[in-house]
């Protein structure tokens, strides 16, 4: 396992947790904690035995946003000689959403704190979001004279919609955790002794109950789905899971466990038995 400077990793009872570890600058997000991301993820992705991933931040803060430390120029990337994609260096909190969303395993934020600029963006690709009843989540670009970024044009309004996304844009304002409950960013609000417990029994009834295989496909299938022109490219996928899935220990398992009422034992792996049910998806590239 490598050493982090940036993030904390650990996994306990199939439960990976992620958390931010910068608390003397609230966790502010730097090059060094976007590479350490991009890195656990693709340590979780190959190990079987983390079911379930909980993300949160050491101290008062989630994440306060991108390190302002270097002053005004901090979002300054020098000469701008052409709009063509070859000369523009790629958004770090983009980086990190797509890992995330490429993600096998499910996703929670359990949002301990501030979550501003790339603090909120980072946890749109997650599957649930948490949020303890003293967070506080901005979309701040605009009054930072800059826009949106980390996908968040893209996922923002498929996860609010899109006169909502519009306006917590459009203002920046700072939204209480209650205001995100209210419009759908978050699932439920917490006393903060009690957020990474309510995170932990989530993340504890996907490992105890599920099949770790099919939870990874679900994922995707819900996450691409979203980007389908039309009913029928779920449909496609439906029928070949259902196929090569239906023929799997898993499901055999499954069918048997309910059968003779008891908690079913799967085995089938996530690294190693994972099928292509979408064969046609291409990952666009960054050039």
């Amino acid at each position: 396992m490598p050493e982090f400077s940036q993030i904390r990793y650990e996994v306990s009872e199939s439960i990976a947790t992620i958390t931010l570890h910068r608390p003397e600058k609230m966790n502010a997000f730097t090059g060094v904690m976007m590479r350490e991301l991009l890195e656990v993820f693709d340590i979780i992705d190959a190990d079987d035995a983390v079911r379930a991933v909980i993300v949160t931040g050491e101290g008062k803060a989630f994440c306060a946003g991108a390190d302002l430390s270097s002053g005004a120029r901090t979002f300054d990337d020098g000469d701008w000689s052409s709009p063509s994609d070859e000369h523009v260096r790629r958004d770090g909190g983009g980086q990190v959403t797509l890992r995330i969303f490429a993600c096998k395993k499910p996703v929670i934020a359990a949002i301990n704190g501030a979550a501003v600029g790339i603090g909120a963006t980072m946890t749109l690709p997650m599957d649930v979001r948490l949020a303890s009843d003293s967070a506080r989540i901005g979309f701040v670009f605009t009054r930072r004279g800059i826009v949106p970024e980390a996908c968040s044009s893209w996922f923002l309004p498929r996860v609010v919609g899109i006169s909502r996304a519009a306006e917590w844009v459009y203002t920046g304002r700072i939204l209480p955790a209650q205001e995100a409950l209210a419009g759908g960013l978050v699932r439920s609000v917490h006393a903060p002794d009690e957020l990474l417990a309510a995170a932990r029994s989530l993340a504890r009834e996907i490992a105890d109950n599920t099949s770790g295989v099919s939870v990874a496909l679900s994922r995707q299938m819900l996450w691409r789905m979203l980007g389908a022109s039309h009913p029928m490219d779920a449909h496609r996928a439906d029928s070949r899971g259902i196929q090569m899935r239906g023929r799997s220990a898993d499901a055999h398992e499954g069918v048997t466990s309910f059968l003779e009422k008891r908690p079913a034992r799967f085995s089938d792996s996530v690294v190693d038995a994972l099928p292509d049910i979408f064969p046609e998806w291409e990952d666009p590239q960054f050039s």
